[in-house]
């Protein structure tokens, strides 16, 4: 029997309903605050989410615009194919995820089961190309080059192909007008991501799951003008899916088209000349490494001096950029991102960093002359000079004794330029600087190198100018490392090389600095960092930010938007200086180390003004430079591992300059053979329905996959195609979203 007192039982009976009764009044005003919650302040967003589950929309992409060459040529649109797909949705809903439905497709498309069945495997980190990086809810291409009997096949046997269409469908085409391929220029499309997706919504640009963006060159850099706004119809449906009525149409808006100032008959010629030098480099013997030059990689960029817009640029190793339409293969794959192809998707116009050798003398001059040295001084240009116990040589142990730094720059002595290095590196106080002018440093800077030029390509380099800020940081980030390296008993160069910096690796050393004055040491350039330099001192030291696009153009044509050229810096020179650095380069041509491959070049008419480079790289083979303007055009190509500046690429400038101008191989000019002997100022004409006026000269080498239909829009094969009554599209593709 319990001892507890009858009021001690009582009074725990009502704590614990008192307990009970605050619980249950807690969750009904709970509950009752999140109906009203749900109800009455977010009544309007529960309403409309309710509602939009009875209705589905029906996407219909915009045609992306073109982009055009200067003269109107198209080298990026679009044309009809016919496009296969496949709905993964409704291949998982069948057995074995639609296997034996991909099988029979591979067999109709002459494909291997697998690489079909790796096209609509979802991408992620673990999962290599090819496979789908868009939305899962969006039909996946698996070709878009189907012949007219495989797409007839694929839709007169429905029941075999559950979820697979055939359609004729606009898809993106790298015409190669001139064969002109501007791969790495153009760029190429993929599908949108869902991340893209979440974060256009933020923005205040949504991406809608059947777009295709941009992902690398002018594509992407342009994407949001050139990609249009899709089109959206609403259906109301029933419980059933059953279209009941029409909800509202939105019409998609195409996109703009971008004119470029590129040409595309001048971009031919410049990577033809560009692979004709490389292969005819590789047929070349070396005589320090005793084999044939490697010529691995290159770039040649075109400019226009006065406005600083880009006629052509190419990059090699190069790819076709079409690999890239209807899903790209692995076979492709594998080729585009391997070491063994050594990149190609690689723009090395722009993101091929080497050292300048002698061409950045035309830097070190303007230099000398800011630091107090007379351009008529007299120097000396010995076969070699010693410098902390090391001998520094002449390239070619030339010895020309004094000269002054027109005749230096002429013949690219250099010696005389390690000589003012030296001088300049004592005046500011050698290892033990004070207040160190740096004038060599600060002049690389002023002449825009270290920093991007801000050209409208994405993924541009800024290079390198080792100045005593990137020596000390540098320092910081490798001390460790040289100092653990040091303590071991190697003896080898590396590891002394690593002791010592471990000491004192932020030290300006001499032989860093009159290692910079010829461009060598840890300087890292870029081709279009060269020529933005180069065009500066042809048109009296004005440096423009490069550009390639020159206008965006509504695609009704009525909204004309151009680019207009940036100015981004002046040179540091004088006009004095400026004439006389422009005497020394023409001089390279008639009489310097240029001259033996510009014989016959008419300069009375053309004056020719040059800089060769031949920069020598740790473990490899010399990397070629060539530098050249004229009145309106600059023009430089570097290759890797491939010779001397003028051995290497003299040929190829001079050919591009030929086609250029109409040279003839007798030194006369043919003006009716010549392709572009002034910049383009004025953009191409525009008919009445805003579509632009191409030159009648203007030729497409595009050649469409083998077995592409034969037909476009309005042709026997659409007809054949053409859905009935009862479908929802007559043409092109529509997504549900």
């Amino acid at each position: 029997m319990s001892n507890i007192p009858e009021t001690g039982r009582t009074s725990r009976v009502t704590i614990r309903l008192v307990i009970l009764q605050i619980l249950v009044v807690s969750l009904l005003l709970t509950l009752g605050g999140r109906l009203w919650y749900l109800q009455i302040r977010n009544g309007d967003e529960y309403t409309q989410k309710a509602a939009s589950n009875h209705i589905q929309q029906v996407v219909t992409p915009a045609v992306r615009g073109s982009i055009l060459d200067a003269r109107g040529v198209p080298i990026a649109d679009n044309e009809t194919r016919l496009v296969v797909s496949a709905s993964r949705t409704e291949l998982l809903k069948q057995k074995n995820g639609g296997k034996a439905v991909l099988s029979r497709l591979a067999a109709v498309l002459g494909m291997k089961p697998k690489d079909v069945t790796d096209k609509v495997r979802l991408c992620d980190a673990k999962t290599p190309q090819p496979c789908w990086n868009g939305s899962p809810y969006q039909p996946i291409p698996i070709t878009a080059g189907a012949t007219t009997q495989q797409a007839l096949q694929i839709m007169e046997r429905r029941e075999d192909f559950p979820g697979v269409t055939a359609e004729p469908t606009a898809v993106r085409r790298y015409a190669a007008p001139s064969k002109a391929n501007a791969a790495q220029v153009l760029g190429y499309l993929s599908p949108v991501t869902d991340d893209e997706i979440t974060a256009s919504q933020k923005n205040g640009t949504p991406l809608l799951r059947s777009d295709q963006v941009g992902r690398s060159g002018l594509e992407r850099q342009y994407d949001a003008a050139l990609r249009g706004k899709a089109g959206v119809t609403r259906y109301e449906v029933d419980n059933l899916g059953r279209v009941i009525g029409k909800a509202g149409d939105t019409p998609a808006q195409s996109g703009s088209n971008l004119v470029t100032s590129i040409d595309s008959r001048v971009q031919a010629v410049a990577e033809q000349e560009l692979d004709a030098a490389m292969q005819e480099a590789r047929k070349t013997y070396d005589k320090v490494t005793e084999t044939n030059y490697k010529a691995d990689s290159g770039a040649v960029t075109v400019m226009d001096v006065h406005t600083g817009q880009v006629i052509a640029m190419a990059s090699a190793p190069t790819y076709n950029p079409n690999s890239w339409v209807g899903g790209i293969s692995a076979a492709d794959y594998q080729q585009l991102t391997g070491k063994d192809s050594n990149y190609p998707l690689l723009n090395r116009a722009i993101q091929g960093l080497s050292a300048p050798g002698s061409t950045f003398k035309v830097v070190s001059t303007s230099a000398a002359v800011n630091a107090g040295y007379p351009l008529d001084g007299a120097y000396p240009c010995t076969s070699s000079m010693t410098i902390g116990g090391r001998v520094f040589k002449n390239f070619e142990g030339e010895s020309f004794g004094s000269i002054n730094l027109g005749k230096a720059l002429e013949i690219s002595c250099d010696t005389v330029f390690y000589g003012l290095s030296y001088n300049q590196w004592l005046a500011d106080g050698g290892v033990k600087p004070k207040n160190p002018k740096d004038f060599f440093y600060k002049t690389a800077h002023q002449f825009g190198l270290g920093a991007k030029t801000g050209i409208d390509l994405p993924g541009e380099v800024k290079g390198r100018v080792p100045d005593r800020q990137w020596k000390q940081s540098y320092y910081e980030a490798n001390v460790d490392y040289w100092c653990r390296e040091g303590k071991t008993s190697k003896q080898d160069y590396a590891t002394k090389i690593a002791r010592e910096n471990c000491q004192d690796g932020n030290v300006m050393r001499a032989g860093d600095s009159v290692n910079f004055a010829i461009g060598q040491g840890d300087t890292l350039v870029t081709p279009v960092q060269m020529a933005r330099i180069y065009s500066a001192l042809s048109n009296g030291g004005t440096l423009y930010q490069p550009t390639i696009g020159k206008a965006i153009v509504s695609a009704d044509g009525k909204t004309v938007t151009p680019i207009a050229p940036k100015v981004s810096g002046k040179l540091p020179d004088s006009a004095e200086t400026l004439k006389y650095i422009n005497e020394a380069t023409a001089g390279v041509v008639t009489s310097g180390t240029a001259a033996w491959r510009f014989g016959g070049w008419p300069q009375e008419k053309i004056q020719l003004h040059a800089k060769t480079g031949t920069a020598e790289v740790d473990g490899k083979q010399t990397t070629s430079w060539l530098t050249t303007y004229t009145k309106d055009y600059a023009i430089v190509m570097t290759i890797s591992q491939g010779g001397t500046g003028s051995g290497g690429s003299g040929p190829a400038i001079r050919k591009i300059y030929e086609a250029m101008y109409g040279i003839q191989p007798n030194g006369s000019i043919d003006s009716k053979k010549a392709l572009l002997p002034a910049p383009e100022k004025n953009l191409p004409k525009l008919a009445d329905d805003g579509t632009v006026v191409q030159p009648a000269s203007a030729v497409s080498t595009f050649a469409p996959p083998a077995g592409a239909p034969d037909a476009l829009a309005g042709g026997p094969l659409l007809a054949a195609l053409t859905p009935g009554r009862g479908d929802k599209a007559l043409f092109g593709r529509r997504y549900l979203s």
